[in-house]
């Protein structure tokens, strides 16, 4: 009997001993291993130095471009740094800004707005010009007086005189109250800034979708005298006559909308 229990103590002491040095060994281990699974030193040794040096090179960077701009600005000539509406409203829009002293002008017109244009696709930019124009102020339905110089060679020279017959004269050309605006570049810039609007709530508006029932928004129609042959027979004088009521095409301006 003294032998077992001298057995069981000797073994519970080992289970004893085997636990206390367990325990006593794992705290260093755990000590020793702590240092490099513990992420938060671990990430702000290896990653912090890199972020300092990106920071770094970022400023670096930074400071360089400012110095550039810095440096670059007494360079520049003033007139540069101007906005595109003081230069529009400088050079292109003057004309218009400044109706009362408009020298241009076009009698008989000071209550419609008069666009000379072509429909001819002779010339790809010029056409394209014409088209863009009639669509800016057909958007806004108002009235236009549109002046087609290649059905009518009697609109050309009305344009040249009120231009001037020694300057050369680019289409389309507008004219507002009797008074010259500019070409498609200035009607596309008003347009742009939103000055054209303000200029256009002076004129009544027409219905969404209308179109002329007599020429179909074409200005002429054929002729009813000669029925567009542009002759006429004369009986006195036994021959035909030049018809003197259309134009070289034997057409008439429409007595609906262009009159």
């Amino acid at each position: 009997m003294a032998d077992k229990t001298k057995s069981s103590s000797s073994f519970f002491n080992r289970s004893l001993t085997i636990h206390s040095h367990r325990t006593t060994d794992s705290t260093p281990k755990s000590h020793s291993l702590n240092p490099s699974l513990n992420r938060t030193t671990s990430i702000t040794k290896f990653y912090n130095p890199v972020e300092t040096s990106l920071k770094g090179k970022v400023k670096n960077l930074c400071r360089l471009f400012e110095g550039s701009k810095s440096s670059a600005k007494p360079t520049d000539p003033p007139q540069k740094h101007k906005s595109n509406k003081s230069v529009l409203s400088e050079s292109r829009l003057s004309p218009f800004l400044s109706l009362n002293n408009s020298v241009i002008r076009l009698p008989g017109t000071e209550d419609r707005i008069v666009v000379y244009f072509t429909s001819l696709r002779g010339i790809r930019r010029t056409y394209e010009d014409c088209y863009s124009v009639r669509m800016i102020f057909r958007g806004f339905r108002v009235w236009i007086d549109e002046r087609d110089v290649s059905m009518d060679s009697a609109y050309k020279k009305e344009l040249q005189i009120a231009m001037g017959e020694k300057s050369s004269v680019s289409l389309p050309q507008v004219f507002i109250m009797g008074k010259h605006v500019g070409g498609a570049d200035v009607v596309k810039s008003l347009f742009e800034i939103g000055e054209l609007a303000k200029i256009l709530k002076l004129f009544p508006v027409r219905e969404p979708g209308f179109v002329c029932r007599c020429c179909g928004d074409a200005r002429f129609i054929p002729c009813s005298n000669c029925s567009g042959s542009k002759k006429l027979y004369d009986e006195d004088e036994d021959r035909h006559k030049r018809c003197p009521e259309c134009n070289e095409n034997g057409l008439i301006r429409c007595p609906d909308c262009s009159s």
